[in-house]
């Protein structure tokens, strides 16, 4: 890519347009290799994009896409229109696995997200308001936004991107320079222009991993509602933590993980086998499938007293 750039400097004598020929040239090439691997996915009346990103048939879309269904059908680059069967959804990121019934089908590759910079190029691909193989462009607007899930969950890590979405792009691949996906498009704020919002390569590529195998995703689960409560240093420097904030305890599911380990509420959770816990986002990423059945300890404050127990996280339904 960057030679076709050079080339394209030293032939043309003007340089802004041998820039912008460059820049098109580049988004080009992107768009006709990964677009064969962008389908448009439909169930009943409403529909969505998806992307091919194995040879036999898995591909990634979003959850509220596939929302209810067993099957849905599948209308490939080619036109050609497939049935693809629901492998799993998981709703706390939005993601879900269809596997197409077809052989030898065109695949993208999954980018490590990590490297991706503000101010990057990207170009979004999709099936917008039923128009197949709509391209856009823009760049990553900001990284490590968090998104609401439609379970009350926190999507982290989300990408912003000033490429156009519009309805029926969900599921769709956000592509780099390479012709990597590093992102499912996901959402956008309608009253808004040029905010939208992509999950990240590396989050798709856990979840499709877990879905594949399992058929769902896996996360412990404590059984409590709370709040990001700040912490006055002046306590937490009489409790000798270094935290900032804790999660204050709200609700106590009866019968649960957490009021079998002694938790009320008002309690304050400030730590999770010695990892501090500052927010909710914290507490979900501690609280991973390796958590589910395996005792933790967890420390909490308690009327200014910082007290500590033993919970034993189960597996969220």
């Amino acid at each position: 890519m960057a030679t076709e750039v050079r080339e394209a400097l030293r032939a043309d004598p003007d340089p802004a347009s041998a820039l912008l020929d460059a820049y098109s040239q580049a988004v080009i090439a992107v768009v006709e290799r990964v677009s064969p691997s962008v389908v448009n996915v439909r169930r009943g009346r409403s529909g969505g994009s998806g992307v091919i990103v194995a040879p036999d048939g898995y591909a990634l879309t979003n959850a509220h896409v596939v929302d209810g269904a067993r099957e849905v059908a599948v209308t490939l680059d080619s036109g050609a229109e497939l049935t693809a069967a629901v492998v799993g959804t998981d709703n706390a990121t939005d993601l879900a696995v269809i596997r197409i019934l077809g052989s030898g089908l065109p695949v993208a590759e999954l980018a490590e997200t990590e490297s991706l910079r503000v101010g990057q190029l990207v170009i979004a691909i999709g099936d917008p308001l039923g128009f197949h193989s709509t391209v856009t462009t823009g760049v990553v607007s900001a990284l490590g936004r968090s998104l609401s899930a439609r379970d009350g969950r926190v999507i982290e890590n989300v990408i912003q991107t000033d490429a156009a979405l519009n309805p029926g792009n969900s599921g769709g691949p956000l592509v780099d320079t390479h012709a990597k996906v590093v992102g499912i498009n996901t959402a956008i704020i309608p009253t808004a222009q040029g905010i939208c919002f992509a999950i990240p390569a590396a989050t798709a590529r856990m979840v499709a991993g877990m879905l594949i195998r399992d058929g769902r995703v896996r996360r412990a689960y404590l059984g409590i509602g709370g709040a990001a409560t700040p912490i006055g240093r002046q306590l937490a420097n009489e409790l000798g933590i270094t935290n900032t904030s804790g999660i204050r305890v709200l609700e106590v599911v009866a019968g649960g993980p957490a009021q079998r380990a002694g938790l009320a509420v008002r309690d304050l959770i400030v730590d999770l086998d010695g990892a501090p816990i500052l927010t909710l986002s914290d507490l979900q990423r501690t609280l991973g499938a390796g958590r589910i059945g395996r005792s933790v300890d967890l420390g909490y404050v308690r009327f200014g007293e910082l007290r500590r127990t033993t919970v034993t996280p189960a597996e969220a339904r």
